[in-house]
């Protein structure tokens, strides 16, 4: 009967550590949306503006060495006013991290990519929440042996350089949450409003 106690007590253990593990896992797997968020720096990206007093303006955003890009495209938008904007970019990383969307866990699933890689193609746009820009971004990687890797940008250190391309419009584009996926959507129903003046930004 011990033995019984016994073997059901260690049963019981593994169970908990398993499922506690399980638990830990998932948790370094997986990131909520409203935490997939822009957290490291680029302090050395450098910005033109190609085409003063246009009402649509293109920037030239170029990243370089260990900045990371999906942060300083944030800094950027918060800098020069942007209220609705996309972009195109190219270029090379030294390490990213990418993202698949479960729509069941509605989670970004981490797709950890180390080494030196090429930077394909990387598209987005900016658009506003709550009146603060949102950066929303997806990029292609090639790595060394020309494997294509895709995904939601999480994170993405610039080695040696990224060239983006901005184009800023001049009516704001807004964004609702959506409960359904817990996302922050375009919603193209809400009325535009032109930015005011103060909100245009500068070179």
């Amino acid at each position: 009967m011990i033995k019984i106690e016994q073997l059901s007590y260690a049963l019981l253990l593994v169970g908990i550590i398993t499922t506690t593990g399980h638990s830990q896992q998932t948790a370094g797997e997986y990131v909520a949306p409203s935490n997939a968020v822009p957290m490291g720096k680029a302090p050395r990206m450098q910005v033109q503006l190609l085409n003063p007093g246009e009402p649509t303006r293109h920037y030239a955003v170029i990243f370089y060495q260990g900045g990371e890009a999906f942060s300083g495209l944030l800094e950027f938008a918060q800098k020069h006013h942007v209220t609705s904007a996309h972009f195109t970019a190219i270029g090379a990383l030294n390490g990213a991290t990418l993202g698949w969307f479960d729509p069941q866990r509605k989670m970004y699933k981490k797709i950890p990519i180390p080494g030196q890689l090429e930077v394909i193609g990387m598209s987005g746009d900016i658009a506003l929440y709550k009146g603060k820009p949102v950066v929303h971004t997806h990029m292609v990687v090639g790595t060394s042996d020309g494997t294509a890797r895709a995904g939601h940008v999480l994170a993405a250190y610039v080695s040696p350089t990224l060239e983006v391309m901005v184009t800023v419009d001049p009516v704001a584009m807004q964004k609702r949450f959506d409960p359904d996926t817990d996302l922050t959507l375009i919603d193209p129903v809400s009325k535009p409003s032109k930015p005011s003046s103060s909100a245009r930004g500068g070179t």
